[in-house]
């Protein structure tokens, strides 16, 4: 489900959310630091952008883009008590920085100041039309003048695109204040558009429906929109609600939560639409304002993930407790920033002790099932996917790829019938699968067995995804097949797609020699050599190759010869 509903966008865009900043002149003497701060920004190195502007505005502290910028990877980085004291040196006039202004915005609402931020938002702040106007709403709420408040949720609703944005925050305040009515009015579309299209504004609804005493409506809302499969705080939910108890209203339990949802609820529109780097400051805004927003923090970690920033994914997953009941979706999360960060050791750790606390979560094996096979650990991933499975109910056809996974765990451990046995599987549940087929089909082709049904899988797999890797199983095929001219067809294709694969170019070679054409099959085995062949004896036929030709390898191998070229040339 996505976070936003597309319905909130031209809001956004309308509103001109997606930050810019008007270059400055950066003075000579203050190259070196500003263009390292550049680079550091373009390879999303935070940290490192943050030491580099700032040293930049050691020397030239009133340039907004430096401001703006080291604002910027300060928020990324979570530095909250570095960024506080720089917004209020940039400024947040109504012609200054807008970033900034976020800033001093946000650190008043933590303070509790709403009175000081509607003030701020008097003198002008040069944010956005929408944002300003979700902020003074807020911190009209904040101050008491709920009436006032909600005219402000009316307003913005009615700007063009912006309705959503205003019924969803009106509804949070109305129930904040106890109106469960009022917000389920909104919630429930009597009143206009209905606010339902996030797990959020599900869940928002879900409570004040439990307020209202209503619980089979909160059951029937959560099985109608996420279905029978249920992740851990949603079974949670559902379970709480089915044995009567009333939940309390803690999606916004503050003036202040509500203007962290803002942030959140903006963050969500701007992941699709505007940078990460814009997007993660309003992410980081929300978990200042409220710590305990889970969704901001997974959308946080998430986002520097994408920003290949490992460890502070990581750091950002880590912040959610383990008596949260998103914590191992964050686990999980964690494990796969580990494994990008090329810790996998950590991450396998972290998967073990994550599969002890939470057993009966298929998706925690699923996970190290891959990491361990992506370590070359086929026992362990195939027990891994035992489990997965067994925990994974009736045969569906989502299920093709586990079954897929352990077939190849079974099959690099040299348990072949095992594997053939789960690939058929994944066939039968997902028939037109390109990686399955080509890959049992391949396998086939190694073994020198069922060559016809092979090349046909190949044939299917290559009509559907003719990548490189399928393309050389076709051409390896036809070679197996003794159609050695279509052989070189399939294999020329696909040296095209990897040109610096040590496989590829060794089974070109070998078409080539079937066909005659001897040299061009010494110059491929050479470049096979020369790409560094994945084992030493896969390195070591093709040097004996190379000493002797293809045609004694085959003979000392006690492999059929092969058979006689028809259009033989050198």
């Amino acid at each position: 489900m996505p976070l936003l509903p597309p319905f909130f966008r031209p809001a956004i865009l309308a509103a001109g959310l997606l930050l810019t900043s008007v270059p400055a002149p950066i003075r000579a003497e203050d190259a070196g630091a500003y263009l390292a701060a550049r680079l550091a920004s373009m390879q999303n190195d935070f940290a490192a952008a943050s030491d580099y502007y700032s040293r930049a505005l050691i020397t030239d502290a009133t340039n907004r883009l430096l401001q703006e910028s080291a604002l910027i990877a300060d928020i990324a980085l979570g530095d909250y008590d570095r960024a506080l004291p720089l917004a209020t040196s940039t400024g947040a006039s109504a012609g200054g920085s807008e970033i900034a202004a976020l800033v001093l915005l946000a650190d008043q609402a933590h303070q509790g100041d709403y009175a000081g931020a509607i003030a701020r938002l008097d003198a002008g702040t040069g944010v956005n039309d929408l944002v300003s106007g979700l902020f003074r709403a807020w911190s009209l709420v904040g101050t008491g003048q709920m009436s006032d408040a909600t005219k402000i949720f009316d307003k913005v609703a009615k700007s063009k695109g912006a309705q959503a944005f205003g019924l969803y925050h009106k509804a949070l305040a109305l129930a904040l204040v106890g109106d469960y009515e009022g917000a389920d009015a909104i919630f429930s579309g009597k009143t206009g558009q209905p606010i339902r299209a996030t797990r959020r504004g599900v869940l928002a609804h879900v409570q004040v429906l439990s307020q209202l005493e209503r619980n089979k409506d909160a059951i029937e809302l959560i099985d109608s929109v996420f279905g029978p499969d249920l992740d851990p705080a949603l079974a949670d939910i559902h379970a709480q609600l089915a044995a009567g108890e009333v939940l309390p209203f803690t999606m916004v339990q503050s003036a202040t939560d509500g203007l962290a949802e803002m942030f959140f609820t903006v963050a969500g529109v701007l992941n699709s639409e505007g940078s990460e780097a814009v997007t993660l400051v309003y992410t980081r805004l929300a978990e200042y304002l409220r710590p305990d927003h889970i969704d901001a923090i997974l959308m946080s970690a998430s986002l520097l993930e994408q920003q290949q920033q490992y460890d502070l994914a990581t750091a950002t997953y880590a912040l959610i407790p383990k008596d949260n009941p998103a914590y191992f979706a964050a686990d999980l999360g964690r494990a796969s920033a580990l494994v990008r960060a090329d810790r996998v050791d950590d991450a396998i750790t972290a998967l073990e002790e994550l599969s002890g606390e939470k057993p009966d979560l298929p998706d925690v094996w699923t996970l190290l099932g891959d990491t361990l096979r992506s370590q070359e650990r086929y026992e362990e991933a195939a027990k891994a996917y035992d489990k997965a499975l067994a925990l994974s109910g009736e045969d569906s056809k989502t299920l093709w790829f586990l079954y897929y996974a352990r077939g190849i765990s079974f099959e690099r451990s040299k348990h072949w019938d095992q594997a053939e046995a789960d690939f058929r599987k994944a066939l039968e549940l997902s028939p037109d699968q390109p990686q399955v087929l080509n890959y049992l089909g391949y396998s086939y082709v190694e073994k020198n067995e069922n060559l016809v049904e092979a090349l046909d899988m190949i044939e299917r797999a290559a009509a559907t995804r003719p990548d490189g890797y399928i393309i050389d199983s076709l051409g390896w095929a036809y070679y197996r097949l003794g159609r050695y001219d279509e052989a070189v067809a399939q294999m020329e294709r696909a040296i095209e797609f990897m040109p610096v694969d040590s496989l590829v170019n060794d089974h070109l070679g070998d078409v080539y020699w079937a066909v005659g054409r001897k040299r061009e099959a010494e110059f491929q085995w050479k470049r096979a050599l020369s790409f560094k062949p994945e084992t030493e004896a896969e390195a070591s036929r093709i040097r004996r190759k190379l000493d002797v030709g293809l045609d004694v390898v085959l003979a000392d191998e006690g492999a059929p010869p092969l058979k006689a070229a028809g259009n033989a040339s050198n």
